[in-house]
């Protein structure tokens, strides 16, 4: 004979769980009244239940709900219910997946199931804050070096003949590993830029070019290893005069693979051929199964391979491996996307670096600006469009970003003092040319320039940058006005006729973002067929360039754009 199904009554009036008792009775059922809500759950989780009756009060029916609610199981997240002592009196499945339980986790402390973790906060005791403010607490948790849990408590109040008081917790726990994670390898990429880029006099210029290359090849293969954690790595540089893949790094290679000559062509050259060829990031799931791939690493099963990327300019190739199918992901090839951007500007820096050891100081630092200028630009406009759509959404990532930014532009900075620290003490009677020529007036002045000319982006960072301005770009109009509501400029320089629109779409536009920036507009021989100056002019455009102008005219405008500014700054009340 199979056992009678229970019907538990919980927290009902003796008279009333009388009646039901008899009636249930009758029709074969096994009444079970628990003493409290804890023992009817402890009985409903037995089985063999058939109803779970409890009186609908603000103590008893969430922890009911939480019970019965078979919904709650497919959450992706888990749900507990705590006691006052942080014992677990409930949880769906999810809790035991996340913290590896084989066995029942209930009346177990809650900081014992997850094996005593880090409390990361930002409340550092959420729990007792949720009994105490009655409110939601949020904390972070951390269990070991790779797992990271987000944690909400609300507390369940009993209504009482005076207040409200709590009695019981419900958290929910959601594993944010590999978010934290993925941070971390954006911070991993944001240092390994400023340690890729800080190749200092003191440290390099008494090296030889060999011992230059192993310094910077140690600290690619640090980043590479250490934080990226890919453990098998290959870079190629392209030779540009014959079109060969020359191995400068390759950790965990067969012999066969590192000696094996690779040229830049799509075909015949293996995954890394194609990739330097045509520009492109190739994600090898499958080495058994892929046509392109070439034996590199021994029992390697997927690969990863991308550009080094100068500019539209590709400068080798960064290749890392595993014995793993499908061991790469989106995230991956995202992240080594960034790290090769960081490393081939750290070529191109040490190119440059050596080109200087047979010129002057003075002449190789203007060579590094030249080389350095184009890159720091795209960063800068990068970021700022991705900034932009994370404002609001992730402080986290907001605030590494801007980090990135004021490392990025210290960069210029930087090569600029390196140059005039290092330049050579020349007698009284001699006097050394020097690349700047400060002008006191425009020292630290953030200038943009916003031209589709390359050639007018460069001549704009090399002119205005000796006299001490700080000079960004922007290929277009809309690049422009990214800029302008993201960051500050002190005096917008732009062509009347820019790719997607002209000069007084551009000067109307940025007037509507900054009411008071100045702008310059520059037209070539006065050629202006959409009278952009003349509509520009009517809107309070106090300054023109006719290309090509000389040096003086530049500093004139500019000067005459931010004395305008600054006494606008003075005259607006505090």
């Amino acid at each position: 004979m199979t056992n009678p199904q229970k019907i538990l009554f919980c927290g009902l009036p003796d008279d009333q769980t009388s009646e039901l008792k008899e009636q249930f009775s009758e029709k074969n059922y096994l009444v079970v009244t628990p003493e409290n809500l804890a023992e009817g759950i402890a009985e409903f989780d037995q089985g063999n239940v058939s109803a779970f009756v409890v009186p609908a009060t603000s103590k008893t029916l969430p922890l009911a709900l939480i019970q019965s609610g078979t919904l709650l199981e497919y959450l992706p997240h888990a749900i507990v219910v705590l006691d006052a002592d942080l014992r677990i009196l409930w949880s769906n499945h999810q809790l035991g997946e996340l913290c590896g339980a084989s066995e029942s986790l209930i009346g177990c402390s809650f900081y014992d199931a997850f094996g005593a973790p880090e409390i990361l906060g930002p409340d550092f005791s959420p729990f007792h804050t949720a009994f105490s403010t009655r409110k939601i607490a949020r904390s972070g948790l951390r269990v070991g070096d790779k797992n990271y849990y987000h944690v909400e408590v609300m507390p369940v109040l009993m209504e009482t003949d005076s207040d409200q008081e709590p009695v019981h917790l419900v958290a929910s726990v959601r594993d944010i590993s590999g978010e934290v994670l993925q941070r971390q390898k954006l911070n991993a990429i944001y240092q390994a830029g400023l340690e890729l880029g800080d190749l200092s006099p003191e440290e390099i210029f008494d090296m030889t070019v060999e011992d230059r290359i192993e310094l910077l090849k140690a600290k690619i293969l640090h980043y590479t290893q250490d934080l990226l954690e890919f453990e098998t790595v290959e870079i190629r540089i392209l030779e540009k005069t014959t079109n060969r893949l020359d191995v400068l790094l390759a950790v965990g290679m067969e012999q066969i693979a590192a000696d094996r000559k690779l040229f830049a062509e799509p075909e015949g050259n293996g995954v890394t051929g194609f990739v330097a060829a045509t520009g492109k990031s190739y994600l090898c799931e499958d080495t058994t199964h892929d046509p392109l791939y070439m034996t590199g690493a021994p029992n390697a099963r997927s690969s990863l391979t991308v550009p080094l990327h100068l500019h539209d300019e590709v400068l080798g190739t960064f290749n890392v491996e595993s014995p793993h199918a499908g061991a790469f992901d989106e995230n991956d090839l995202h992240f080594l996307e960034l790290f090769s951007r960081e490393v081939a500007i750290a070529l191109n820096t040490l190119e440059l670096l050596v080109v200087e050891k047979l010129t002057t100081a003075s002449a190789s630092t203007e060579l590094i600006m030249r080389g350095v200028v184009d890159p720091v630009d795209e960063i800068i406009n990068d970021t700022a469009w991705i900034l932009e759509r994370y404002i609001g959404h992730e402080p986290s990532v907001c605030e590494r970003l801007q980090r990135i930014l004021k490392d990025t532009r210290h960069i210029k900075q930087l090569i600029q003092q390196v140059g005039e620290e290092i330049a050579p003490q020349a007698p009284h009677h001699h006097k050394v040319p020097t690349m700047r020529q400060v002008n006191p007036k425009l020292l630290n002045k953030r200038i943009l320039c916003v031209d589709s000319d390359a050639s007018v982006r460069r001549a704009a960072h090399e002119l205005l940058g000796r006299l001490g301005c700080e000079v960004e770009t922007a290929h277009d109009g809309q690049e422009a006005f990214l800029m302008v509501r993201s960051f500050h400029y002190d005096v917008v320089i732009a062509d009347i006729r820019l790719p997607d629109m002209n000069g007084y779409e551009c000067f109307a536009q940025i007037r509507e973002i900054h009411e008071h920036l100045p702008v310059i507009l520059m037209t070539g021989f006065g050629y202006d067929p959409t009278h952009s100056i003349v509509k520009a002019r009517q809107l309070g455009l106090k300054c023109v360039l006719y290309k090509p102008f000389r040096l003086d005219q530049l500093i004139s405008g500019v000067e005459k754009a931010v004395s305008i500014a600054e006494d606008m700054t003075s005259e607006t009340p505090k």
